[in-house]
């Protein structure tokens, strides 16, 4: 019998389901050792939602932009471009994950992309010269890829300046968002992203 495949060799994916049926379709749990695919599905349409769910939140936690666009902070460098290191600093922030609540980190991720994934967003209208915001559903999609880009800079935002490492960061920020707390920073931009769609109604 074929031995089990586990992330990192230490975490199953076997009893991890996602319970929001919106983001089902999108989020990927098919058993991966490394999440380290090499760029297979650049080119095809929607190719992203064949990515390992892991290896996208690797992919964002290197995204080179996202701390240069982050108010008041300067890229680090820490991460931005290299995959190796950006995977080390995941695959410990998924043991310390495991060692705080002692469930498998795999499933705490998806409980808390589903928390911090908004269900809708403002966009602008511009009719006849005049601009206004309009009330939008978020895709699938845009809600799977908005809940990993707030978690990374949530884990940014934590370590800089601050005692803090990047993967202690990343840990209580997932823990944080899978419980639904107000002190995560991925929770609270979704809910504001609401709460001016719903004023812009």
């Amino acid at each position: 019998m074929p031995e089990e495949i586990k992330l990192f060799g230490k975490w199953s994916y076997k009893g991890i389901e996602v319970r929001d049926p919106g983001l089902r379709r999108y989020i990927n749990l098919k058993p991966v050792y490394l999440p380290h695919t090499g760029g297979r599905h650049e080119h095809k349409k929607f190719g992203k939602a064949d990515v390992p769910i892991v290896e996208r939140l690797v992919n964002k936690m290197m995204s080179p932009g996202l701390v240069k666009r982050t108010k008041g902070l300067r890229d680090s460098g820490e991460a931005s471009g290299k995959k190796a290191r950006a995977i080390k600093i995941v695959e410990r922030a998924f043991e310390l994950i495991h060692l705080k609540t002692g469930r498998n980190p795999i499933e705490v991720l998806i409980r808390a992309l589903e928390n911090s994934a908004p269900r809708e967003e403002d966009t602008r209208i511009i009719y006849g010269g005049i601009t206004y915001r309009q009330a939008a559903d978020c895709s699938p999609q845009r809600r799977l890829d908005l809940a990993l880009r707030f978690i990374a800079e949530a884990a940014w935002r934590g370590s800089f300046s601050s005692t803090k490492t990047i993967e202690e960061s990343l840990a209580d920020e997932i823990i944080a968002a899978a419980q639904n707390s107000s002190s995560s920073f991925a929770v609270r931009k979704k809910d504001e992203k609401e709460r001016i769609a719903l004023s812009a109604r």
